[in-house]
């Protein structure tokens, strides 16, 4: 099992940039996985990603109290965990389950864990 601190993600509607060329990464969200990259290589160094089937659970601490939809959260951490290779590919996660916790201002943050199943 590995429980990861990371910060609060930017929102799906705002982590892709559509324009004529095609659909690339926002600044924000590339800011955002080399964020969460860096985080996890100081935290776990070179190991070897995770290959078998997985249960993750994402507890939300938003950094105020405006709506929010969870969902909005979920694919932009995933991808960042992806890309920093904790994992070799989304569509491992059998189990995933997104919990909102308390408001923790200024910039909130999520508390995931991962676990093969």
């Amino acid at each position: 099992m590995i429980t990861l601190t990371l910060p609060y993600p930017p929102s799906v509607n705002i982590y892709w940039r559509y324009h004529h060329k095609g659909v690339h990464l926002n600044p924000k969200g590339r800011a955002y996985r080399t964020l969460v990259t860096a985080h996890c290589y100081e935290r776990f160094g070179l190991n070897a990603p995770l290959r078998g089937r997985l249960k993750v659970i994402i507890d939300a601490y938003p950094p105020d109290a405006r709506l929010r939809d969870l969902d909005n959260i979920q694919k932009p951490l995933l991808d960042a965990l992806e890309f920093a290779q904790v994992f070799l590919n989304d569509a491992q996660i059998d189990r995933l389950v997104t919990q909102r916790q308390s408001v923790t201002p200024p910039k909130g943050h999520l508390i995931v864990t991962l676990e093969e199943i």
